[in-house]
């Protein structure tokens, strides 16, 4: 289903990992409230054939992002046409910002979903019976799925295959896709960076030696030692020049490095928590857990699944 002002990248994840082939019993179906142009973002226009016709008769409908969703009022036959849809059974799922017009069916209501955390803020005032969640990939509710970001629409589609067709279906399409076979819908929808970029380069030495030395019980007044300032002026102007406290900004890069060595050793978690300077395996998960909204061993499946 593509609306007036749909991004491309979600208008082509579905269509592309739901393509017709041998190992995949789909047929896809381009189409808008009514047959003709419709204006796209980003300078793309979209020539379909085919109007609401095509929803009445689908499994799975998508509904990609689309431009100004909290100012545009989706087309009141679109929302009839979605709301006939899951009376008889078919699944609606939303890219990014293409939860608005699912939202507007009221059949998000009492339900979770999420969105493009840009737009979470607004979409909760203007959709307050809906419990929308700003870090998650995706949200599965049955009938109505929603994604966050249109890379994470790769994520949902990916999950609706695994509970389709299977694992090796889903893996096969994210290797075609040179994808992540698996991502939780529980992860962050962003992964934070564990080292910003510093608006000033006073201390940028002294980061590149707290890189060097995670593993190592780094504070402040270390810190500031090798900064050679007092704590409190290493402190307030270290904030300054990367919006992060020093012990912050440690925690990310220590988890950062924790991130690499999930994906390219097969160290344990309890090594890997002592080698990173965060002491125990459960410490590792706790702050995995609160950073990134994933564990440590769903981050590293992440990258072995189908291997």
């Amino acid at each position: 289903m593509v609306l007036e002002g749909a991004k491309p990248l979600d208008v082509g994840i579905p269509a592309q990992v739901f393509t017709p082939r041998s190992s995949m019993p789909y047929s896809v179906r381009v189409c808008g409230v009514q047959p003709g142009l419709v204006s796209g973002a980003d300078g793309i226009s979209y020539h379909v054939q085919q109007g609401l016709e095509v929803v009445d008769g689908a499994d799975l409908v998508f509904i990609p992002g689309y431009l100004r969703p909290d100012t545009t009022s989706p087309d009141k036959r679109l929302i009839a046409a979605l709301r006939r849809a899951h009376e008889r059974g078919a699944r609606i799922a939303a890219i990014s910002t293409g939860a608005f017009a699912l939202a507007a069916t009221g059949l998000l209501d009492g339900k979770r979903a999420t969105t493009h955390w840009h737009y979470t803020k607004v979409f909760s005032e203007k959709y307050a019976d809906v419990d929308v969640n700003e870090r998650v990939l995706f949200v599965d509710e049955g009938q109505v799925l929603t994604s966050a970001g249109a890379a994470s629409g790769i994520d949902l589609c990916l999950h609706i295959l695994r509970a389709d067709l299977g694992l090796a279906a889903a893996n096969h399409a994210a290797r075609r896709l040179v994808a992540a076979p698996y991502r939780s819908g529980g992860q962050a929808q962003f992964v934070p960076r564990s080292v910003p970029t510093a608006r000033g380069e006073r201390f940028s030495a002294t980061r590149a030696w707290a890189l060097e030395h995670l593993g190592e019980s780094l504070t402040i007044a270390r810190l500031a030692g090798q900064a050679a300032v007092s704590p409190r002026t290493f402190s307030r102007i270290f904030v300054e020049e990367t919006g992060y406290t020093p012990m912050r900004w440690v925690m990310r890069a220590r988890l950062d490095l924790a991130r690499e060595l999930l994906e390219h050793t097969q160290q344990s978690i309890e090594d890997i928590a002592a080698s990173v300077g965060l002491g125990t395996g459960a410490n590792l998960r706790l702050h995995f857990r609160r950073v990134l909204g994933t564990t440590p061993s769903e981050y590293r499946m992440a990258f072995t699944r189908g291997e």
